[in-house]
C-alpha cells in the first residue's frame, strides 16, 4: 500500500539489521531484486538496477512513472497526479515514492 506524505515529516528509513532491504521490482514481464538505500525513490532504485521504468517529470505531477505496490508500502513525498482510489488501490508515483521497508513494486499492472 503507498501512503501519501503527512506533511514534512521524513519517511522512515527501511530497517537493514539483517542487510539491506529488498525492492522486488516487476517491469517488462521481468522481476528484478535490489537493494533499498535510504532516501532513494522506487524510480532511482529500479533505474540503477538497469531497469528502464517509464518516467518524464519526476516531480509528482504526471503520472507516467506509476505502478502498484503489490506487498509493503511506501511514502510518497508528493502526490499532483493520483487520485485518492488509485492511492488506495496501492497505485504510486515511483518517482516520489520512499520505499518504507522491503516491498514489492509492479510497473506491469
Amino acid at each position: 500500500m503507498t501512503r501519501p506524505s503527512s506533511g514534512s515529516t521524513a519517511p522512515a528509513a527501511p530497517d537493514t539489521a539483517n542487510g539491506p532491504a529488498t525492492a522486488l521490482i516487476q517491469l517488462d514481464g521481468k522481476t528484478v531484486a535490489a537493494a533499498i538505500r535510504p532516501g532513494e525513490t522506487l524510480l532511482e532504485i529500479a533505474r540503477l538496477a538497469g531497469m528502464a521504468p517509464p518516467f518524464s517529470c519526476e516531480a509528482g505531477n504526471c503520472g507516467t512513472c506509476m505502478a502498484k505496490v503489490t506487498e509493503g508500502s511506501a511514502t510518497m513525498r508528493v502526490n499532483d497526479a493520483l487520485d485518492d482510489d488509485e492511492v488506495a488501490d496501492g497505485y504510486t508515483l515511483t518517482c516520489q515514492a520512499i520505499p518504507d521497508g522491503p516491498l514489492t513494486v509492479n510497473y506491469d499492472e
